[in-house]
């Protein structure tokens, strides 16, 4: 069964919850989400309460996927550039899908849904993000239109002796 997407939905106490439960199982189960495991809802909350802030102040918007239970499934958050020069493009952070529900086609559903959102804000015209190297986040990403076009060599440290290439990806809007 599809997930149900949701631009920009209202913040209630069981939506934060769903979302910190979703990525706190997400970065536990090894993806490259911002945390390296083992983490709590606890460690995670202080970066999510950045994120509401953001979308409170219009820097940010959400992109929530619901599963048939009604539980949080699936997120993405979309941040507007603050640089005067770089305002025609986007960040797209936190892309997650629990995982419950990988391999069902919800994370190519999700990046359809945030680029639906892209789309609709005004002067936006492409969405960019970075992702962790070594997992195959970019050959995922660029089965979805996203081109890499650039790497920053072992700029991402998990753990000591552990470091990943930032790929950074661009997905053009016109």
């Amino acid at each position: 069964m599809p997930l149900t997407f949701t631009a920009d939905p209202a913040i209630t106490p069981t939506l934060r919850d769903g979302i910190l439960d979703v990525w706190t199982d997400v970065t536990n189960a090894g993806g490259a989400v911002g945390f390296v495991a083992p983490v709590t809802p606890e460690d995670i909350r202080p970066a999510l309460l950045r994120q509401f802030t953001d979308m409170a102040e219009g820097r940010s918007r959400l992109v929530v996927g619901h599963d048939e239970d009604g539980r949080v499934a699936a997120t993405a958050f979309l941040t507007r550039n603050t640089h005067r020069l770089m305002t025609h493009w986007i960040w797209l952070y936190t892309v997650m899908v629990h995982p419950r529900h990988q391999g069902k086609g919800y994370g190519r559903d999700l990046l359809a849904e945030a680029e639906k959102a892209a789309r609709a804000m005004d002067g936006v015209e492409a969405i960019r993000l970075g992702c962790r190297g070594g997992l195959g986040l970019e050959r995922f990403y660029a089965s979805c239109g996203y081109k890499e076009v650039g790497r920053v060599p072992d700029a991402i440290r998990v753990a000591p002796g552990d470091d990943r290439d930032d790929v950074i990806m661009l997905l053009t809007l016109t």
